[in-house]
């Protein structure tokens, strides 16, 4: 299962790189969809406000409304960045074509173990490092990540179809409390996709750049794992066991049956799903800078080779 997942990664043979990215147009068409799912639910209530019929049941199915906008916005950029990695094996296998010619005509100099590099230390060895265990979590995760994540943000709307119907006879703060709480543990959900695929790339980027320098004979230097790369794993852990946590509580919040109780419960609930989420969205940021980082650390190694031939 998991080397079918991964497949979808990687390009078929014959692939050209010039080709339009199915992945990238797909993506497109999703985050209109769910940009439109917001709009809609902007415009009901503006109408629902400058209207004399009651709020509450419009509130409660567009929050999911909403929700499920976001998450097709996220599903997008999932599949975005599905595109990214397939790309990035097709540009592997040109670079490694391109600099076919540049193998040096004497023997590849002995590997030195720790180097110094501008960008941090580096390994040199033989052979290309096998993957860390935080890149085969990232190529194990990111499929069923993605497709659960979406499938909750799905389920929580439907609950606040429900939640839309019991707002006149004021039993809706159990359902209430299971689409919120539903909903964004699938938000959570996605952007722990979105993570993995990131972290998928770095491991892409990893093992691309190695079978380049092995291709050529050379010694393989492997950028060591960067503090962001650290920070980013710790941030996405985190805010992922914050986003089941909130799902918890607001199954306990549900069956709080004191209305001023419930709101308690409702008034620090929130911040803190949103707090799960900026977790993760700041790993995000982490990994974006790492990905930055060894871009350049391979573009040096890339030109160094060329120049020098070692």
């Amino acid at each position: 299962m998991t080397t079918r997942f991964d497949e979808l990664t990687r390009p078929k043979s014959g692939d050209d790189h010039r080709a339009p990215s199915k992945h990238r147009s797909i993506g497109f068409v999703l985050a209109f969809v769910g940009l439109m799912l917001a709009a809609v639910t902007l415009i009901a209530n503006i109408a629902a406000a400058n209207s004399d019929t009651e709020t509450g049941s419009t509130a409660a199915w567009s929050f999911g409304l909403t929700v499920l906008g976001f998450g097709t916005i996220k599903l997008a950029i999932g599949l975005v960045l599905v595109g990214i990695l397939v790309r990035l094996w097709i540009r592997v296998t040109a670079v490694k074509d391109a600099c076919a010619n540049l193998k040096p005509a004497v023997d590849a100099p002995a590997p030195r173990g720790t180097v110094d590099t501008e960008f941090g230390k580096a390994t040199e060895t033989a052979e290309i490092p096998g993957p860390l265990p935080v890149h085969r979590m990232a190529r194990t995760m990111w499929f069923p990540m993605l497709a659960m994540g979406y499938m909750l943000v799905f389920v929580g709307f439907i609950f606040s179809l429900i939640w839309a119907g019991k707002v006149e006879d004021g039993t809706q703060q159990a359902i209430q409390a299971w689409t919120q709480g539903v909903q964004f543990l699938g938000e959570g959900m996605l952007l722990a996709g979105i993570s993995f695929l990131l972290g998928s790339i770095l491991a892409a980027l990893r093992d691309g750049g190695g079978d380049v320098q092995r291709s050529l004979g050379l010694p393989v230097r492997t950028l060591r794992m960067p503090v962001t790369a650290k920070l980013f794993v710790g941030f996405m852990a985190l805010g992922l066991m914050v986003s089941m946590l909130q799902f918890v509580l607001y199954i306990v919040a549900a069956g709080v049956s004191n209305p001023q109780s419930f709101a308690a419960w409702s008034a620090w609930l929130g911040p803190f799903r949103e707090f799960g989420l900026g977790l993760l969205l700041t790993g995000i940021v982490l990994a974006l800078v790492t990905i930055g980082n060894v871009l350049a650390f391979q573009f040096s190694r890339v030109r160094e080779i060329i120049t020098t031939g070692k």
